[in-house]
This record gives C-alpha cells, structure tokens and sequence, in this order.
C-alpha cells in the first residue's frame, strides 16, 4: 500500500503498529502449541477487515508452551518501534478465558486515566481484542476448550520507551503495545497524537487543574519554573496544538497554557492547528500586517516581509508589541476550540528560552 503524499508526491509505504505484530503472533504461538504447525509467516484479519501477513523471525516451542517473533515494519513512518522484534509466549490453561501479561519490553499501567486498569500490562484494548478473537477462532479449529495465558514482550523495549510520553503517562518498564486499525499511516503520528491525548487524560483523572502544552523542551522549562506544575501536567505536544484542543473539546481541563517558539505560535496564530513544516507555513504577511496594525511603517513592513525567519521578523519589529499580539491570536484561535469553560493563556519565546510574548487567561495580558 503506497499513498502519495503531496508534502514529497512520493509513494510511502504503509506499516503495521505493535498491536498487528503482537496478534499476529500470538496466533503464530497459538496454532504452534495446539496444531504442532510451525510456518516462516502468519496470516491475520485487520479491526476494519483486511488481511495482513507478517513474516516470522521465529516459531517454535519451549518448555511452558510456544512462543513467536515478528520485526516490525513500520512502512515509511518515522516510529520509534520501526525494525524492533516484537513477541509473543503463548501458554494453555485449564480455565477458559485470555489473560495478559506483559514481557520484557512492555510496560505496566500505574496511573489511573488510560484505558487499561492500573496493575495490567500496556496492551491497549485494541491489541486485546485482536489477539482474543485470532485465538479463540484458533481454538474452535482445534477444538480446544481451555483459555491462553499469552505474554507479548519488545526486544530493547524499555531503551524504546524513553523516547516516548509513557514515563509521564504512568507506564512503567517499556512501551505500550498499540493501534486501532492495526495499519501505522507514514507520517499521520497517530501514535505520538495518541499519546498526548492520553497524557491529558491521565492530568485529569488525577486532580491536576492546569496543564501546559508545549512544543518543546525550551518551552517546557518556562513552564515548570514559571508555575512549578508537576510533570503529570506537562504535555509534550511538539506540532500538535489541534489534538490538545480538539481532545480538550471532549475532556475539558480548567487551565491551558501553550507555550512553543514565537514561529510555531504565530502558526496557531494563522489558524494552523498542524505546526510541523510540512503542513504549515511561517506567514510573514501576516506578521508584517500585525506590526502595520501596531504602527509599523511601509518599509518596515516591506522589510518583515522578506525576512529570513519569523525571529528576523520579530526582532525587527523590536519595540512593538508583536509577540503581544501573535499569542492573543493565537489564544482565540484556541479559544474558537475548546469548550467556554477552559482557560488558555498562550507563551512565545525565543531560541534562548526567553518570552517573547503572552497572552494571558481570562483576556488577561
């Protein structure tokens, strides 16, 4: 499957996430233990009905049972699993029934706010599903009445996790084992996406009244020192202003702050809720009409408007209040979104860490 994308207008490759890997063989285990059928690849039905087959690295018995191994193929997405080993041990027992665990690699739920229970391993109610269904249609082929104990596990998977949000997000000794389609799309970041809204999640169930979302560690930093939040309250959303405030739409939290670099807030600013490059543009009309509103002359509007970056802009624009500006745009963008009951405040600094501008909540400056 090779969309094109109009960023590159080159084909990408779709990929599979962990939860595909992890069903798949979990079946591969499963038919091995009950049939004795050991084969160099697996066939599976997707959660929106297509077929999948995922190449083994290993399928063999061992002493409590079987166990199985996929690399994952994460297509042409920039994944943090892409090329890991995922696996699965699959052992009978006498009561019917599917129980979890999590192997090496997978973490644990301590946090209430995700949607497993706090004590179960990190496989997503997606990923469960899949694998009971493939192993319940395995044991009617069978004709086994028992349950499975399966344990899923992720070679390297806790190196793997502290490139993801799971530390703050309660999940503890690796990564989550993920999807809901079973497909990973080259570049849509579901997984990051994902996580944030699940961060947010996880702040609310837990009492926590202001979060900060911010675009990055520089950013992130302004807000611990400014307020002292909690790491619980710090959500990472890099470019992805629109799912903290599309999710908060659903799952309102009393105070938001953003905070991200003066570029990626004038972005929101613009009505961008996608701050990445590839989506979105740095407009230096815009700035320069902003500092025409605040006085700016023609030639230095001209001036802004052949700018090298929106920091070139701004600065030239020293002694206006632009960056002023730029976030109370911004907060009505955000504002637009979510619900009458969330406070936003919006921070923009610069590539020091500095505030450059900021809009305060409840129309504050």
């Amino acid at each position: 499957m090779r969309p094109e994308t109009p960023e590159t207008q080159q084909p990408l490759r779709y990929g599979y996430t962990t939860g595909a890997c992890a069903t798949a063989t979990s079946l591969a285990a499963a038919r091995r233990l009950l049939t004795g059928i050991a084969t160099d690849s697996i066939d599976i039905t997707l959660p929106r009905g297509q077929s999948a087959r995922f190449p083994l690295a290993y399928c063999r018995l061992t002493e409590t049972g079987a166990e199985a191994a996929t690399i994952k193929d994460a297509g042409d997405d920039p994944d943090v699993t892409h090329g890991a080993l995922v696996f699965a041990r699959v052992a009978l027992s006498a009561a019917p029934g599917m129980r979890f665990h999590a192997g090496p690699g997978v973490g644990t739920v301590t946090l209430p706010g995700l949607p497993i229970p706090v004590g179960e391993p990190a496989i997503n109610p997606t990923p469960r599903r899949m694998i009971t269904e493939h192993l319940a249609q395995q044991a009617v082929a069978a004709d086994y009445r028992g349950g499975f104990a399966v344990t899923i596990g992720v070679e390297n998977g806790v190196e793997l996790a502290r490139k993801t949000l799971n530390p703050r997000l309660g999940i503890v000794g690796g990564l989550s084992i993920l999807g809901t389609t079973g497909i990973v799309r080259p570049f849509s970041c579901s997984a990051y996406i994902a996580s944030i809204q699940q961060a947010i999640d996880v702040a609310r169930v837990n009492g926590v009244v202001h979060i900060a979302a911010c675009t990055g560690s520089a950013s992130e930093r302004l807000m611990r020192v400014h307020y002292g939040l909690p790491d619980m309250a710090l959500i990472e959303m890099g470019d992805f202003a629109g799912a903290v405030l599309k999710h908060l739409r659903r799952t309102p939290i009393p105070r938001l702050s953003l905070a991200g670099g003066f570029g990626k807030i004038s972005k929101l600013a613009a009505g961008h809720l996608d701050l990445h490059s590839h989506h979105s543009r740095i407009d230096l009309t815009l700035l320069a009409a902003e500092a025409a509103a605040l006085g700016a002359d023609a030639a230095l509007q001209s001036t802004m408007r052949t700018a090298n970056t929106s920091q070139q802009a701004l600065l030239l624009a020293a002694g206006l209040p632009l960056g002023e500006r730029i976030c109370r745009m911004a907060r009505d963008q955000a504002l637009a979104i979510v619900p009458a009951e969330v406070a936003v405040e919006v921070w923009a600094i610069d590539r020091d860490g500095q505030p450059v501008g900021h809009a305060g909540f409840a129309g504050g400056e």
